[in-house]
């Protein structure tokens, strides 16, 4: 069978070399064609074109690019054209993906849609839904309270389990190495610092959460933070961090990023993906975000929840202490910091929020990927 496979962003190259994965256990003879990364390079995908054009977010971030993009656009689409693929999946991403599939569709009416990771319109523009059933047959789903909105709207949807529940964990073991490898006792406090993946998200959070950090530090002067970070937000995150009395560790491998999230007592965190990573290792987490100004003014106005911390809808709680927009200040921060490594009990209510998160994320059943290809092949037969 032959695929064709966009993802335009790390999370959603991960989840199409996950799927990439499957359908070759499933389906041994399987082909792949599109854009993607590293993780579905190594399921033997040769991208197009760097994936890295596609990672940007917010309407300030994009415009700058809406040529380029528009034409990628158009080339991908008479790519897919080109193929024939038994279908087109598009993996997250779907200001792009959608176009593609649009322009697809027109030049073959006849080709199967399949797009991974449902559009959030549980909270925020719900016509998404209608409007990408126009030119998408069949849903992945990584939450289980998705389906429903997806068939609503006239599309075939599974919920297929979250991939953050097969992640690796480190050992207890790992997390007393580490400590001793960076020269932190086991009772000082180790805070995660994570302000994001992408250029713009660290440009904007970086000085906010650094100096919230500092604040921390001249009320808890023994405190040490580590930095897990991607080779292409390295070199912010060591400007970051100059004026830092006692510099923090800074890691980029994916091994060291596992002990780390071991060896943290709390986490200050961007909002999405990395709070089900935080929960799937048991770290508590203080979540904060901001846009650019008319990014924010945008979402403001169609946000239709009062959370979007990912542990606080799946585990229908509010446990996880968020600050968004122009909440997101390093007082703020500071003080939710403080009060989190202060207090066991609120320690103990995000962990069992997020031991109800990984449970009704898939936890202990099939790997994601796996049923992800099932799912796959059961639209495409």
């Amino acid at each position: 069978m032959r695929f064709f496979a966009i993802a335009g962003e790390p999370s959603g190259d991960l989840l199409g070399g996950a799927l990439m994965a499957g359908l070759r256990q499933l389906e041994p003879t399987s082909e792949f064609l599109g854009v993607g990364g590293p993780a579905m390079a190594e399921q033997g995908l040769e991208s197009r074109f760097p994936m890295q054009e596609l990672s940007l977010m917010g309407l300030i971030e994009v415009l700058p690019k809406y040529r380029a993009l528009k034409r990628r656009v158009s080339e991908t689409a008479r790519a897919v054209a080109e193929a024939e693929p038994d279908a087109l999946i598009t993996i997250d991403s779907p200001d792009f993906c959608l176009r593609v599939a649009a322009e697809a569709r027109a030049l073959n009416p006849k080709l199967r849609t399949i797009h991974y990771v449902a559009p959030s319109v549980w909270a925020w523009r719900p016509g998404r839904a209608r409007k990408m059933a126009r030119v998408i047959d069949h849903v992945l789903a990584l939450l289980p309270f998705e389906p429903p909105y997806m068939r609503a709207a006239g599309m075939s949807c599974d919920f297929v389990g979250h991939p953050v529940v097969a992640e690796p964990l480190a050992t207890a073991a790992d997390a007393a190495a580490f400590r001793a490898t960076h020269d932190i006792a086991p009772e000082t406090a180790l805070i995660l610092c994570l302000p994001g993946s992408r250029k713009s998200e660290v440009s904007r959070l970086g000085p906010r959460f650094d100096e919230a950090l500092l604040q921390v530090r001249d009320r808890i002067p023994d405190t040490r933070v580590v930095l897990p970070t991607v080779p292409g937000v390295a070199p912010l995150i060591h400007e970051m961090t100059r004026r830092w009395p006692t510099a923090p560790v800074v890691v980029e491998t994916p091994e060291d990023k596992r002990a780390a999230f071991a060896a943290a007592d709390v986490a200050l965190a961007a909002s999405g993906t990395v709070s089900l990573e935080l929960a799937a290792n048991g770290v508590p987490m203080v979540i904060g975000y901001d846009m650019a100004p008319l990014s924010r003014l945008v979402v403001g106005m169609l946000l239709r929840t009062d959370t979007v911390t990912l542990v606080n809808l799946v585990s229908e709680t509010r446990a996880v202490p968020e600050f968004l927009g122009g909440a997101c200040t390093p007082a703020a921060l500071s003080g939710a910091i403080v009060d989190l490594l202060d207090s066991p009990a609120r320690q103990a209510e995000q962990r069992k929020a997020m031991d109800l998160t990984m449970d009704r994320l898939g936890r202990g059943g099939e790997p994601p990927g796996l049923r992800a290809a099932r799912s796959v092949l059961g639209v495409v037969g």
